[in-house]
């Protein structure tokens, strides 16, 4: 069992790695399509950030361990399908450079396998309603409007200044919502992988296995995450972000709306505050869905045509695909895994 617990670790370490390169394009999209930075420069801000977010704060983390199966029907094997599940379906949308949802691939292929493992009662649909699927609609809109209001109050700010000085006085303040947007992203996403760590750990030690070291236990009843899990979960999202990942920063900063580097700054602010709040309550929504629907609100202040919807649209299809999806996979992977 400490082997297979071990390999769920190191998935979780990997999931969390593509996560961060996958999900790059969340903080510096707009950063680079605007060119006031280059990508490298711009990947590696963005991982330092999302490393400083990932450490302060695991709400999201204990809503991930505990709040969509008992621990104590949850087995490694599950968890490792999950995370399998997850991992082939982010793949499959950067390869096509789709900007998915790895926070729903993820917990989409959690209940896939929890269901596959203890059937359709075994998952805590509860959960899934009032944590994932009503955020799933309302983050996106928060992130539209707040976009909207905050590129129209600066174009109300701005209306008597020279393009010019409005233009260099944006660049430079895109800088700090780019570093925003990227902690936002480390204080959400990396949680996730925190929580699904710790909800396996919780598993090993509440299926009566011994012998793990106490600075690697967790407290089995409050799902506290250890520290251990915190800082190499940190870690290995902010490797991934300083990967990249090219082909979802062209969709979401060139594809769907050709911005300005003023309309960067609403829609990185505007996204980031909308992550960072639903951070501090605990509820894991996509990073994805934000900065892209603030992309659009921020792009449709100018006028709706300005907005290339036939690619939004595909982005909403996916969207929508991620959770049934991944829980297909995983349950495809936990049913194979179940034959052995």
């Amino acid at each position: 069992m400490v082997s297979l617990l071990i390999a769920v670790i190191i998935a979780a370490i990997i999931f969390d790695f593509i996560n961060g390169f996958h999900d790059a394009a969340n903080a510096i999209a707009t950063v680079v399509s605007t060119g006031v930075l280059p990508i490298r420069t711009a990947v590696i801000m963005a991982g330092v950030f999302n490393f400083i977010g990932a450490l302060l704060g695991t709400a999201v983390a204990k809503t991930i361990a505990t709040g969509f199966a008992d621990p104590a029907i949850v087995t490694q094997t599950v968890v490792l399908s999950a995370l399998i599940g997850a991992t082939i379906w982010n793949l499959i949308t950067w390869w096509k450079g789709i900007p998915s949802s790895s926070s729903h691939a993820l917990i989409g292929g959690l209940a896939g396998a929890v269901v596959a493992h203890g059937g359709v009662d075994a998952f805590n649909w509860g959960t899934l309603g009032g944590k994932v699927l009503i955020p799933l609609v309302v983050s996106p809109a928060i992130g539209f409007v707040a976009a909207m209001i905050v590129m129209i109050l600066l174009l109300w700010l701005v209306r008597n200044m020279r393009p010019v000085t409005v233009n260099k006085a944006s660049r430079r303040m895109q800088l700090v919502s780019a570093c925003m947007m990227a902690f936002s992203h480390g204080s959400n996403d990396a949680q996730k992988v925190m929580g699904i760590i710790t909800l396996a750990l919780v598993a090993f030690v509440t299926a009566g296995h011994t012998g793990m070291p106490d600075w690697m236990a967790p407290d089995v009843g409050s799902g506290e995450v250890p520290v251990w899990v915190v800082w190499i979960c940190a870690a290995a999202i902010a490797a991934g972000t300083m990967a990249g990942g090219k082909k979802i920063i062209k969709t979401m900063g060139t594809k769907i709306i050709r911005i300005s580097p003023l309309q960067g700054f609403a829609a990185e602010t505007a996204g980031a505050i909308t992550i960072i709040a639903a951070s501090r309550v605990g509820v894991p929504v996509s990073t994805t869905h934000c900065i892209n629907a603030a992309i659009m609100g921020v792009g449709a202040t100018k006028r709706l045509s300005a907005v290339r919807w036939g690619v939004a649209a595909n982005i909403v299809v996916a969207w929508v695909l991620t959770l049934p999806l991944s829980a297909l996979l995983a349950f495809i992977v936990m049913t194979v895994i179940g034959l052995f």
